[in-house]
């Protein structure tokens, strides 16, 4: 089993997706207005509008509402990011921040609410762990 990609139902695709191709620089691939992909490389972060859940199961997904996931992305340098990022999120919950378990954070909200962290490894051990 590989694991592919996370979804984010929004009510407003174009907003999200003009949101993460600016803190990723990386283009979204559109299916069509209702869904895009923004690919790395190592996972997809998917982008559905609300118009898709019925597909699966009518009221199986609310847009706006994740309090559990962050969406986590890794960066070669958080604080240059952060200096990016400050043009346009609204909303910082930190600044960089070096963490206990060797990774110097940025978490931040998207458009939606959803809890975003990017980070680079900054210990040895660290390092190691992500091949950087």
């Amino acid at each position: 089993m590989d694991f592919v990609s996370v979804r984010i139902i929004t009510g407003d695709v174009a907003r999200l997706v003009d949101f993460y191709e600016r803190a990723t620089k990386a283009s979204a691939t559109w299916g069509n207005e209702d869904f895009a992909e923004i690919r790395t490389g190592s996972g997809t972060l998917a982008i559905g509008s609300t118009r898709t859940v019925p597909l699966f199961a009518p009221g199986s997904a609310e847009p706006a509402a994740n309090r559990s996931a962050i969406l986590e992305f890794l960066v070669d340098d958080v604080d240059g990011v952060y200096e990016n990022l400050k043009e346009f999120v609204a909303d910082f919950v930190n600044e960089p921040t070096t963490m206990p378990w060797g990774n110097r954070a940025l978490l931040f909200h998207d458009p939606d609410g959803n809890l975003v962290n990017f980070f680079t490894p900054v210990t040895p051990a660290a390092i190691e762990k992500f091949g950087r």
